[in-house]
């Protein structure tokens, strides 16, 4: 077993090297297969796309999806610099168990600081949330064309603003995740409600909307339902990890365990 775990942790080590190494990579791609994707939505837009501003309006909300994360990702690894030592939060919300605290000289030269291990599977999740979350989004919802419907383009504006949104707080918290910072355990803690209440609140606006199709209700209660469903196991499986993992203690609390 001693082994086993050994093996997989070094899987781990090479595995969060190679997406550091990465990163640009990936955000090329990003870019090369959300354009492909977003493209291939506006052919095939709810309404005809006439040149014009109207044209602008139809594009404008898949250039920020495209963009947003790109832009998040690549601003806050200026902002969070590698190696980076920041400060502890004043207050400690995670105090179940005994623990010794360390100097950041002392957490950095551990052997269990970082995010190897099962700290990899939740780093490389919230990476891949967004893709899907994107991917989901445009087989979900049609592009709206240059005469949409009104309660189609205020339905469409709202889930094109949560997307954007959720997608940037998500890469925010793997940023944070990668670069050690201590307020990421509680920062992803905060996605989480925002994502539940934002879910919760759009369902309750899509069923107050007038005069919308029972087939775009559907897609619309399965893309939110999806979401929930997402969060909730997301949050059922990692926040007892990170309250008591000795690896999430030691990175972003700088403190191991006594007894």
């Amino acid at each position: 077993m001693g082994k086993t775990f050994e093996k997989l942790n070094l899987k781990s080590i090479a595995l969060m090297g190679s997406l550091h190494r990465n990163l640009r990579t990936i955000a090329i791609a990003w870019i090369l297969v959300m354009s492909f994707a977003c493209g291939l939505r506006l052919a095939f837009s709810a309404t005809d796309i006439v040149f014009g501003w109207s044209a602008v309006a139809a594009v404008a909300p898949y250039f920020l999806v495209i963009a947003s994360p790109v832009a998040v990702l690549f601003l806050l690894l200026r902002i969070f610099p590698a190696n980076g030592l920041f400060a502890q939060p004043e207050i400690r919300l995670a105090r179940y168990g005994r623990w010794r605290e360390l100097s950041c000289l002392e957490a950095n030269g551990h052997p269990l600081f970082g995010t190897t291990g099962m700290m990899a599977s939740l780093v490389i999740g919230m990476l891949i949330n967004v893709p899907f979350r994107s991917i989901e989004f445009l087989m979900a919802i049609p592009a709206l064309g240059s005469h949409p419907p009104l309660w189609f383009s205020d339905l469409f504006t709202l889930m094109a603003a949560d997307l954007i949104v959720m997608n940037g707080l998500y890469i925010t918290a793997f940023v944070m995740a990668i670069r050690h910072v201590p307020w990421f355990p509680r920062f992803l803690l905060l996605v989480w409600g925002v994502d539940l209440c934002s879910q919760l609140a759009i369902a309750q606006l899509v069923a107050a909307t007038p005069n919308v199709p029972a087939a775009v209700s559907s897609a619309l209660s399965g893309l939110l339902v999806g979401n929930l469903q997402k969060v909730l196991i997301s949050a059922a499986i990692w926040l007892p990890y990170l309250l008591l993992s000795d690896r999430v203690n030691l990175t972003y609390r700088r403190r191991v365990r006594v007894g």
